[in-house]
């Protein structure tokens, strides 16, 4: 019995820890403004190679969703601005609907989520404002009717705009225009436990703030942080603050409990000359960073240990969209099904070992002394994008203090040269980074590498602040999580009382 109740225990443990090959918060919108995308078989096909495991659809194509039956991606599907008012006023429209949209295809394809309408609340036309909520219930009681409600949610999409103030996080609130119209539809998703779904993007942020050390904080780079003067918390990123602000604007006004979903985020990486922020590398970097940050299931400094679910912006160029030329530029793939640029999304992105799951260099990589910050700022973002998992250097992670370039430079390194069959040419980084035989690793910061035992050795290095470190007589102490420690502490008393 003791041995049963505590390995129930150990299981319940564990269970909070992530799995690094399924990460269901990564999902990506796949736009069809466009006449040159690929066959939905092939994208489907795309799709399976990635860790993305959820596809956001703006309609509801039949031969999209047929295509990716049995792939277990979770998709997202919308009824458009022009269905509120049909499905409002008559309910045998949403009936119809679901039958067109829903039955033919579920369970084979993985529907999740039923968006009414994008946007509607921005529309400025208060008849379809007013019919909003009437469309969603139609749609949830459609569901029900067919026995999906709660298995397949219903919610609509809003922009940033309907926020009235997003800093400091702590103070979000809703425009005071939008609330009358918010009012009905949280209660809604309160009711049937669907989410409330925004998209922020920081890149129209540091459009409107166009300063270095605003987008080195949109980017997720090294920054001097900003802090919340009302709860003293120091934010890293923007995407953190932007996703706290919703949430205490939903706790504001009563719905604290309401999850958030991330519809849209990205960023181009093209544009227009008098554009401010488009770049393939400023794209890489948001994108890469964003996902190592997702994976690393740190989440908001408001909403800890989760990561919110997040649908970048987008699966690919959509070369028909309007307007300036960062529109149509915020693909992460090619049309040829090659990638934009490497943001981290390849399944194999998740282990910085070797296939075997053993280490077997014979050392670490890290900066060479002289390196200037801006070479290893570049380092540190391609080798972030080249697949390896920065998580631990991201707001948080075990790694993200000291937060220096260097300190961050040698850790996103190290793990790429892991990663990598580790020839010399891996550990060069345009002749800014060396090998070294002393162990990097401090406190719960763990350098892979050294081979023959060495990496289970942590002294401290050049890149850590000696006050960052648990020492010794002069070592640094091993560290052991305190839920670990708290665990197998509690499984010792329960033996010992029990045996």
């Amino acid at each position: 019995m003791a041995l049963s109740i505590s390995f129930s225990l150990l299981l319940i443990f564990l269970s909070h820890f992530p799995s690094s090959h399924a990460e269901p918060f990564i999902g990506v919108n796949y736009g069809q403004v466009a006449n040159n995308l690929p066959p939905p078989s092939e994208t489907a096909k795309l799709l399976q190679s990635t860790s993305i495991q959820k596809v956001r659809l703006y309609g509801a194509d039949p031969a999209i969703i047929k295509a990716l039956a049995g792939t277990d991606v979770g998709i997202v599907i919308g009824a458009a601005n022009g269905d509120v008012p049909s499905l409002a006023s008559d309910p045998n429209v949403a009936t119809q609907w679901i039958n067109s949209n829903v039955l033919p295809f579920y369970p084979a394809s993985r529907i999740i989520l039923i968006n009414v309408g994008n946007e509607v609340l921005m529309s400025n036309d208060p008849n379809l404002v007013n019919q909003l909520l009437p469309a969603m219930q139609n749609v949830q009681k459609a569901l029900e009717a067919v026995s999906l409600g709660g298995k397949i949610k219903v919610s609509t999409v809003h922009s940033m705009t309907v926020m009235g103030n997003s800093e400091p996080p702590s103070a979000g609130s809703f425009a005071p225009g939008y609330q009358a119209g918010l009012k009905g539809i949280l209660q809604f998703l309160s009711d049937t436990g669907s989410p409330f779904i925004i998209n922020p993007y920081p890149f129209f942020a540091y459009q409107s703030d166009p300063r270095p050390e605003t987008l080195s904080f949109c980017l997720f780079q090294p920054n001097a942080g900003r802090v919340d003067s009302n709860t003293g918390i120091k934010y890293m990123n923007m995407f953190d603050a932007q996703v706290d602000a919703v949430h205490s604007a939903l706790k504001s006004v009563g719905f604290e409990k309401v999850e958030i979903v991330v519809a849209e985020t990205g960023w181009p990486s093209r544009g227009d000359t008098n554009e401010v922020g488009p770049s393939v590398d400023n794209a890489k970097a948001y994108n890469g960073n964003l996902i190592a940050h997702l994976k690393s299931m740190v989440g908001t400094p408001l909403m800890p240990g989760k990561s919110v679910d997040t649908y970048i912006f987008a699966l690919y160029d959509e070369n028909l969209k309007p307007g300036p030329s960062s529109e149509r530029a915020f693909g992460l793939f090619k049309t040829d099904l090659s990638m934009a640029y490497d943001a981290g999304l390849a399944k194999s992105s998740s282990s910085g070992q070797t296939p075997s799951g053993k280490v077997t260099s014979t050392g670490w990589c890290v900066p060479k002394n002289g390196a200037t910050d801006e070479q290893l700022q570049s380092s540190l973002d391609w080798a972030c994008g080249q697949g390896i998992d920065c998580g631990p250097i991201q707001p948080g992670g075990a790694c993200f203090e000291p937060n220096n370039v260097a300190s961050h430079a040698a850790f996103a390194m190290n793990m790429y040269f892991q990663k990598s069959p580790k020839q010399p040419t891996d550990c060069d980084f345009s002749k800014s980074a060396t090998m070294t035989s002393q162990n990097p690793s401090y406190n719960s910061c763990v350098y892979p590498g050294g081979g023959g035992g060495g990496g289970s050795k942590a002294v401290m290095n050049r890149y850590v602040n000696s006050d960052k470190l648990e020492k010794k007589n002069g070592a640094v102490e091993p560290y052991v999580s305190s839920s670990l420690c708290f665990l197998l502490i509690s499984m010792h008393l329960f033996f010992h009382v029990n045996m």
